[in-house]
């Protein structure tokens, strides 16, 4: 905790020194605009106007929120803007305990856009857990070309933390995103319709998902991420709905899962709709407790939602799963099920050493023939 002080007054040292060699017509500090940190008064308008006027300087521009707790309701900004815009958080935001609509903050349609700080948007879930089924997330990017969010917190979201859509060249890294065990949909980072995005160096903890991946998602990498508690890495679930485009070019190297319901995994639906997964890599991987650390569900059907038990539609080709150690909590350490109908396709297996506390750890691989190099523990694909 004491570095994690430190570190974030080096970050706003650095960025205040930053700032007063900044004429000052670029800096747009929320206080300024009748932000209160520490009041009971919503701070909506305060943020709205200080975005507004960065958004429209016509050189770089920052929004600084400065330490201290802000009570802000549903934001929702949009561009173009007509120079770089970062807001730099380094207080907490609250949600309101009953947030209505979709999402808290949603950013949009903004070329060179970041986020950075040591500051936290607080989702205030934890009122709410098991007494609503709200759909609301914490932040949505929508449409943002060339971004960086870094170093932030996102707490207790009461839907999925982050919903990333249509978004292109944006980058995740050092970010902390934590919400109870048993905390419902909330993902850590959900990603579909965009492309070059990369998550780095980031801790999730959190009731679902640490990363999902929808449709039309090309190109990621996520590298150094520790997942825990959650349901792991995630490519999908796919081929539930009409017109998903495909998924391509996923990498998920050098990460760790900590006590996690599954590893990495691809899920797709049975029956219902086709759509195309390929060239998905997992590499450098540790499991430490981890239940099912690889798994291929081509017949996911979460709490019998299913009207049809049919063969999944999913294509799914050009799979790797290399050098992966650790743990397993159970017996099941490979579970690898593809659709009779379009089996997997060119799905590579290499120095997979995964035990159980029984000793009697398992692999189980239907409509698929593996290709199989260096050491694989458990055998039996």
């Amino acid at each position: 905790m004491a570095a994690t002080i430190r570190f974030c007054l080096l970050v706003s040292l650095f960025a205040s020194i930053t700032l007063t060699t900044t004429v000052q017509a670029h800096v747009f500090d929320v206080t300024k605009y009748g932000g209160s940190p520490n009041s009971d008064i919503t701070q909506v308008r305060a943020f709205l106007k200080a975005f507004a006027d960065a958004c429209a300087s016509p050189i770089a521009a920052f929004v600084v929120i400065p330490d201290g707790t802000y009570q802000i309701g549903v934001v929702n900004v949009k561009g173009p803007c007509k120079a770089p815009v970062e807001i730099q958080l380094q207080g907490i935001l609250k949600a309101p305990v009953n947030t209505p609509g979709d999402a808290w903050f949603t950013f949009g349609y903004i070329d060179h856009f970041s986020i950075t700080g040591c500051g936290t948007f607080d989702g205030m879930g934890s009122a709410i857990y098991g007494k609503s089924k709200s759909k609301t997330v914490n932040i949505r990017f929508n449409y943002i070309t060339n971004g960086k969010v870094e170093g932030i917190t996102s707490k207790d979201s009461k839907q999925f933390h982050i919903n990333v859509l249509g978004c292109k060249n944006l980058i995740f890294c050092k970010m902390t995103i934590i919400a109870p065990a048993d905390s419902p949909n909330t993902d850590g980072i959900h990603i579909g319709r965009s492309s070059d995005i990369q998550v780095l160096d980031t801790k999730i903890a959190t009731g679902d998902d640490c990363i999902s991946i929808g449709d039309g998602l090309q190109h990621l990498t996520v590298e150094r991420v520790t997942c825990g508690p959650g349901h792991g890495i995630s490519v999908g679930s796919l081929g539930r709905y009409p017109n998903e485009a495909p998924v391509q070019g996923i990498w998920v190297r050098q990460c760790t899962f900590k006590g996690t319901d599954n590893g990495v995994r691809i899920k797709s639906w049975p029956d219902m709709e086709p759509c195309e997964v390929s060239d998905v890599h997992f590499d450098d991987i540790t499991m430490d407790n981890v239940c099912n650390p690889i798994i291929i569900d081509q017949v996911y059907c979460p709490s019998n939602e299913c009207k049809s038990k049919g063969p999944s539609k999913v294509t799914i080709r050009d799979v790797s799963f290399k050098n992966i150690k650790g743990t397993v909590r159970g017996d099941d350490a490979i579970m690898i099920s593809c659709s009779p109908a379009h089996p997997c396709a060119n799905l590579c297996m290499s120095n997979i050493d995964l035990t159980s506390p029984t000793g009697k750890a398992k692999a189980t691989c239907l409509n698929v023939k593996p290709i199989i190099t260096g050491t694989m523990n458990p055998a039996g694909c």
